[in-house]
């Protein structure tokens, strides 16, 4: 029996001990998005002979993550098989990323169903080049930010700090009207888990930066590490009223990441045509697949261990 449990904020360390060092640079990993979209999944992990196990409940359906950790990786998906078989549940894990799929094939050969959903891949830049902005083919982008310094020369970038978080919020609630929120399927979800990472900023473990114009707030964004090298960018919003606020927040934050972390991981475009072309246009290195993989429809003990 897996010892799964409803993550909270104090779990931090104990999950992050486990991510931090992971190769793993998909956003599903970040401690903010597992701990602030637990009220839609109904997170719940687990440490078992040296892995970190995630299970969530989606509308009903039951999935898992890939474990994440070094050991017996063929027992510790034996535990999960069995977890799923006592919840009467097909075994799916999501988030399975090329190199994870590798590992499932080897140990077990055959046996799962893997289906790719582009809208779901993460996009993955050099922290470098959006701090740098170098070469020609960032020429536009330098274009939005020269223009913004010359529209607002005495704009000013601070970091997001406990007594900052309600203008953050003043300015997402400007922007979800803007952008009719209410008339968009999922972007409820969306404020439940931004807003709940807001009031949680501190706890989270985040880092955020808010751009200031004439003293007013028009772009905010936040994120932390995913591991090792992968800082994850979870949130960004602009007034979209100010012409070239997303390029500067986008800019002036990747100034702000540590050098330490050689990526940044901006997340999915959801299919959303804009927000594909958006995270396009900033030339990502990696667009990193991740997939769906479903046991094929063999009893548990019919599987030669």
């Amino acid at each position: 029996m897996i010892p799964f449990r409803d993550i909270t904020l104090a779990d931090k360390e104990t999950i992050t001990a486990f991510t931090m060092k992971s190769q793993r640079r998909n956003c599903d990993l970040s401690f903010s998005n597992l701990c602030s979209w637990r009220f839609l999944y109904h997170t719940q992990f687990a440490v078992m002979d040296g892995f970190l196990l995630f299970k969530f409940w989606a509308e009903g359906e039951l999935a898992y993550m890939m474990p994440v950790g070094e050991g017996d990786l063929k027992a510790v998906l034996r535990a999960l098989l069995e977890d799923a078989q006592s919840e009467g549940k097909p075994f799916c894990m999501l988030g399975v990323c090329s190199n994870m799929r590798s590992e499932l094939e080897e140990v077990l050969p055959g046996r799962f169903i893997f289906t790719e959903d582009r809208d779901y891949a993460d996009y993955i830049y050099l922290r470098s080049d959006l701090a740098t902005l170098k070469g020609k083919k960032f020429q536009p982008k330098r274009n939005h930010i020269n223009k913004f310094r010359n529209l607002y020369p005495n704009y000013e970038y601070a970091p997001i700090t406990p007594e900052r978080v309600q203008e953050c919020i003043e300015l997402e609630a400007k922007w979800c009207k803007a952008n009719d929120c209410d008339q968009q399927e999922g972007t409820g979800n969306e404020r439940q888990a931004l807003l709940y990472a807001l009031q949680h900023f501190q706890e989270l473990g985040l880092t955020g930066g808010i751009l200031h114009v004439d003293g007013r707030i028009v772009a905010f964004t936040f994120g932390m590490p995913i591991n090792h090298d992968t800082f994850g960018v979870h949130v960004e919003k602009a007034d979209t009223d100010v012409e070239g606020a997303y390029a500067m927040i986008n800019y002036e934050f990747a100034n702000h990441i540590p050098e330490q972390y050689t990526y940044v991981n901006r997340e999915e475009d959801l299919g959303i045509e804009g927000l594909r072309k958006a995270k396009l246009s900033y030339q990502p290195t990696i667009i990193l697949a991740k997939h769906m993989a479903c046991l094929k429809d063999h009893p548990i003990e019919m599987i030669k261990w």
